[in-house]
């Protein structure tokens, strides 16, 4: 049995879901959040508590109870507190500054690079070279971050470029025959 499948979803306070069928509706302080998941997984809501169960124990079906927990838990969390994603840009005169919704980035490049925010997502600009990315949704956070990642990803030799704020860029020696 699924471990992640079996465990209850407790729905925190100023939370309201919607169960109907195989569709699952959450709404709370930070927005709502509507997901349609497989129609092999039951999903019941008792009182505080949503549990996720599965019909058999089919390869699927093992497979879908997992992840529909795991689906449903984030649309809750996101919906109740949010997610967020920080990144740092690393680089003599690379920068970011916010016009309007749109995020525009100056890493080095002949031109400025704009980055439209989707619906849903918020993006902060706490100085020049950090970048604070939130919203409900776990995947529209976490896709929008890597896309603005991508624009310039970080270098190994003088780590130039826009990271996570937690990630770890794993440094290189540069060339060994430098004269002496």
């Amino acid at each position: 049995m699924s471990r992640i499948g079996k465990k209850p979803i407790a729905v925190p306070a100023g939370v309201e879901v919607k169960i109907d069928g195989s569709t699952v509706t959450a709404k709370g302080p930070q927005g709502t959040l509507t997901g349609t998941f497989s129609s092999n997984i039951g999903i019941e809501l008792d009182g505080a508590v949503i549990n996720v169960t599965r019909p058999d124990d089919s390869n699927q079906n093992r497979a879908l109870h997992g992840l529909t927990r795991t689906l449903v838990s984030n649309m809750v969390e996101g919906v109740a507190h949010g997610f967020k994603k920080e990144l740092e840009i690393n680089g003599i005169g690379y920068r970011a500054e916010l016009q309007g919704t749109t995020l525009v980035l100056t890493v080095g490049y002949s031109h400025k690079v704009e980055m439209p925010a989707p619906e849903g997502i918020k993006i902060e600009l706490p100085s020049q070279t950090k970048i604070v990315i939130s919203g409900a949704d776990k995947q529209k956070v976490g896709q929008f971050a890597a896309e603005v990642r991508g624009v310039r990803p970080p270098e190994p030799y003088k780590g130039k470029g826009i990271k996570y704020v937690d990630e770890h860029i794993r440094r290189k020696e540069g060339k060994a025959g430098k004269g002496k």
